[in-house]
C-alpha cells in the first residue's frame, strides 16, 4: 500500500460553510415530473334500473306469492304441508334492496355463526392469503429502500496490515560505478474511516421513486384486500352450495323412503293377486332411480366438503353446518350501496389507481434520469505508521494522524446511444396502459354490479314461483295418491306427479342457492364490506 502520508496535505481540502449551505439549497430543489390526476371515470347517479317489462310483471309474482301463501293456510293441507316440509322446509324469502351504504360484514348479511366460524378459519389459514400478506411486506421493504436513498449513506471503514518497500538499485553522486539501495523499512499501519455518501435530489428523482414506491406498496395492499374478499366470497359461496347438496341429498333419500315403502305395499298386493307384475316392476324401478340419486348427491357432498376445506387451508374432512339455506335466504336483508362509493371501496378499481400513480411518478424518474446528477461525498478518520509491531493508541488518535476530505460532484449523461430517452418513452407508455387498464376497470365494475343486481332480481322472483308450484305439486301427490289407493286412478299418475314434485323441489332448492349466490357476487362487485372493523386482521407474511 501507498503511503499516504505523503499525500495527507492534500486530502485536507475542506468545503467552506457556505458550501454546505448550497447542498442543502440543491436538496430541497422542486420534483420535475408530470402531476396525477384521477381519470374522469366517475360512476353514474343511479345503477341502471329495471326494464318497464320487469316492472310490469311484479303484479304477477305477488300473486303467486300470495296464492302460494293461501295454499298453505288451507285446513285440510295442512297435515300435508307439515310432511312436506320434512322433504324441504318452504323457503319465504322477504329480503328488499335497502337503501343502504354496502358496509355490512358477511357474517351481519347471512346470519350464520358457523358461516363466520369457517371464514375466519379461511382468513386465518388460506395459502393465497398469506401470499399476499408476505407480498405486502416485500412491497414496504421497497419503499423503505427507495425513503432511505434520500438521505445521507454512512459507513465506517477500517483496515490494518503489514507494508514494506524497496525502490532498488539507485545511482547516487559519488566515485564513479558506486550505486545504494533506498528501502524503506518494514511498517505497520492502521487507518479507521468515517465515510459519507450523498445524492442530492435536486431534480426530484429520488422523490419519484418514492413516489412510485409507494404507489406500488398501495396497489399491494389492495390486491391483498381483493384476496381476502375473493376468499370469502368463495367460502361463502362453497358452503351455500353444501347446504344446496345436503338439501338435495334430503330429498332424494326422503323419496327413496317413500318409494320403497310403496314398493313394499305393492310386493303384498302383488302376492295377493290384487296388481299385476308390470306395476311390481315399475315399482321396483323407481326404488333403484331413487337409490342412484342419493348414491350420486352423496358423492357429492362429499367432493364439495373436499373443495370447501382446501379455501380454508386445512386437509380434507367433515364441514359442520349451520342454518338450512331456507332460513339463511329469508334473514337476508341486502345492502346495495351509493354509487359514488364504488371508486373508494372496490379493491381492484384503488389498485388500478395506485398502479396508475406509480406509473406517473415512474415518468418523473425518468426524465429526472436525464438531468445531471449532484452529489456530496467524503471521509473523516485516523491514519498512522509505524516501525513497531504495536501502535499504542495514544500515538493512533492524534491530530497529526487525522485526514478527512469532503468534496462535491456532478455527472452529467452526454451520448447513451439513446437509453435514457428510450426509458423515458416506456414510462410513458406505461402511463397509457395503465389509465386505460383503471378505466375499464371502474367500466367493469358498474358492468358487475348491474349484473348482480339483475340476477338477484331475477332469482328472487324465480324462488317465488318454484315455490309456488311446489307447493301446488305437493298437493296434486297426495290426491293422485288417494285416488289410486281408493282404486280410482292407475299408479302412473301416482308416479307422474311424484317425479314432478321430485324435480320441481330440486329447481327450488337450486333457485334459492341461486339466489344466496347472487347476494354473494352483488356484495363482491359493491367492494364488500371484509374486513370489518375491529373484526379480523389478516395474517401477516409467514
Amino acid at each position: 500500500m501507498m503511503n499516504r502520508s505523503t499525500t495527507r496535505s492534500m486530502k485536507r481540502s475542506l468545503f467552506a460553510p457556505a458550501s454546505v449551505l448550497c447542498a442543502v439549497v440543491l436538496a430541497a430543489g422542486c420534483a420535475i415530473g408530470p402531476g396525477y390526476h384521477r381519470p374522469d371515470v366517475a360512476p353514474p347517479a343511479a345503477y341502471r334500473a329495471p326494464s318497464a317489462g320487469a316492472d310490469s310483471l311484479d303484479s304477477a309474482y305477488a300473486a303467486l306469492a300470495a296464492s302460494r301463501d293461501s295454499m298453505a293456510a288451507r285446513r285440510h293441507d295442512t297435515a300435508e304441508s307439515e310432511s312436506a316440509a320434512e322433504v324441504h322446509p318452504l323457503a319465504r324469502p322477504s329480503f328488499q334492496l335497502a337503501d343502504t351504504a354496502a358496509n355490512l360484514s358477511w357474517f351481519d348479511l347471512f346470519q350464520d355463526t358457523v358461516l363466520k366460524q369457517l371464514v375466519i378459519t379461511a382468513i386465518n389459514n388460506n395459502r393465497d392469503v398469506r401470499i399476499a400478506a408476505a407480498t405486502v411486506e416485500e412491497f414496504r421493504g421497497d419503499l423503505g429502500f427507495a425513503t432511505a436513498n434520500l438521505f445521507p449513506s454512512f459507513t465506517l471503514t477500517g483496515q490494518s496490515g503489514r507494508q514494506k518497500q524497496n525502490f532498488g538499485n539507485i545511482s547516487l553522486p559519488g566515485p564513479a560505478g558506486t550505486t545504494s539501495t533506498f528501502t524503506i523499512p518494514a511498517q505497520n499501519y492502521l487507518e479507521a474511516l468515517a465515510n459519507v455518501s450523498w445524492e442530492l435530489d435536486f431534480w426530484g428523482r429520488l422523490r419519484n421513486t418514492r413516489t412510485e414506491a409507494r404507489a406500488n406498496l398501495l396497489a399491494q395492499e389492495d390486491s391483498r384486500r381483493f384476496v381476502v374478499l375473493t376468499l370469502v366470497g368463495n367460502v361463502v359461496t362453497a358452503y351455500l352450495e353444501l347446504r344446496q347438496l345436503d338439501l338435495d341429498l334430503e330429498i332424494a333419500r326422503n323419496t327413496l323412503a317413500s318409494r320403497q315403502e310403496t314398493y313394499r305395499l305393492s310386493q303384498a298386493k302383488f302376492d295377493r293377486g290384487a296388481i299385476a307384475e308390470l306395476d311390481l316392476r315399475q315399482f321396483q324401478g323407481d326404488v333403484g332411480d331413487a337409490a342412484a340419486s342419493v348414491a350420486n348427491y352423496e358423492k357429492l357432498v362429499a367432493q364439495q366438503e373436499n373443495q370447501l376445506s382446501l379455501l380454508l387451508g386445512q386437509q380434507s374432512g367433515p364441514i359442520p353446518r349451520g342454518r338450512p339455506l331456507n332460513e339463511v335466504l329469508s334473514a337476508v336483508d341486502l345492502p346495495v350501496g351509493v354509487p359514488p362509493q364504488l371508486l373508494d371501496r372496490r379493491p381492484d378499481v384503488l389498485q388500478a389507481e395506485a398502479l396508475l400513480r406509480s406509473a406517473t411518478a415512474g415518468v418523473g424518474a425518468a426524465l429526472d434520469a436525464r438531468l445531471p446528477k449532484f452529489s456530496v461525498n467524503g471521509y473523516w478518520g485516523f491514519e498512522n505508521f509505524s516501525s513497531t509491531n504495536y501502535i499504542p493508541q495514544g500515538q493512533f488518535f492524534q491530530p497529526n494522524t487525522q485526514l478527512y476530505q469532503i468534496y462535491a460532484g456532478v455527472s452529467i449523461p452526454v451520448f447513451d446511444f439513446g437509453a435514457l430517452a428510450s426509458n423515458q418513452h416506456a414510462a410513458e407508455a406505461r402511463v397509457v396502459e395503465a389509465r386505460n387498464t383503471y378505466e375499464k376497470t371502474v367500466l367493469t365494475a358498474l358492468h358487475d354490479v348491474n349484473n348482480s343486481l339483475a340476477e338477484v332480481q331475477s332469482d328472487r322472483r324465480q324462488t317465488v314461483a318454484l315455490q309456488t308450484q311446489v307447493q301446488a305439486l305437493r298437493i296434486a301427490y297426495r290426491l293422485s295418491k288417494d285416488k289410486y289407493d281408493a282404486g280410482y286412478a292407475p299408479y302412473l299418475d301416482v308416479l307422474t306427479a311424484q317425479r314432478s314434485l321430485f324435480t320441481a323441489e330440486q329447481s327450488l332448492v337450486a333457485a334459492e342457492f341461486e339466489a344466496l349466490a347472487g347476494v354473494v357476487s352483488l356484495y363482491q362487485s359493491l367492494g364488500g364490506g371484509w374486513p370489518h372493523p375491529g373484526s379480523i386482521t389478516p395474517p401477516a407474511a409467514h
